[in-house]
């Protein structure tokens, strides 16, 4: 019995979860004098090539919920997608600072796993075993995909 089954109280817990993973991450702090807001996510963004990945890592909780709370795979896939355009954009130096600000995937992926929870009724289209693994994978290509491109990118600096 996947954790959506059990309870409304699990829903709620989860909800309130992923409410406050992606606000300490995306929205947690205004930047003064402005209506900026900004998290965890943008501020080690910052460190060039290791607060990318760690950027990554700390994005990847909220995916991981939707993977334990059995969303569906398009869902997760979207999820996944929004979480690769935040990382490889923050690969760019500068830029990607700038989308750290704009593009909040980690609001965005909880507002979509918010917005499912909100609509469910009885299992229709949970997520297999196999296709959580595949989930898991895809997840672990990123990050290593992440970190070779950021190894490369100092490899070319430094010989320059």
């Amino acid at each position: 019995m996947s954790e959506l089954e059990s309870s409304p109280s699990e829903t709620q817990r989860a909800r309130v979860r992923l409410e406050k993973l992606s606000w300490l991450l995306d929205d947690a702090v205004r930047i003064p004098g402005t209506q900026i807001r900004i998290g965890l996510d943008s501020i080690v963004g910052l460190v060039p090539g290791v607060g990318d990945i760690a950027g990554l890592f700390l994005g990847v909780g909220i995916v991981y919920q939707g993977i334990r709370l059995d969303a569906p795979r398009q869902l997760i896939a979207k999820m996944m997608g929004n979480l690769a355009a935040d990382t490889l954009c923050g690969l760019v130096p500068v830029l990607g600072d700038l989308c750290d600000f704009a593009f909040k995937a980690n609001l965005r992926n909880a507002a979509l796993l918010i917005a499912h929870l909100d609509t469910l009724e009885p299992r229709a289209q949970a997520l297999e075993p196999r296709y959580r693994m595949l989930g898991v994978l895809v997840l672990i290509a990123l990050i290593g995909g992440s970190m070779a491109a950021i190894f490369w990118a100092w490899r070319i600096l430094l010989a320059a």
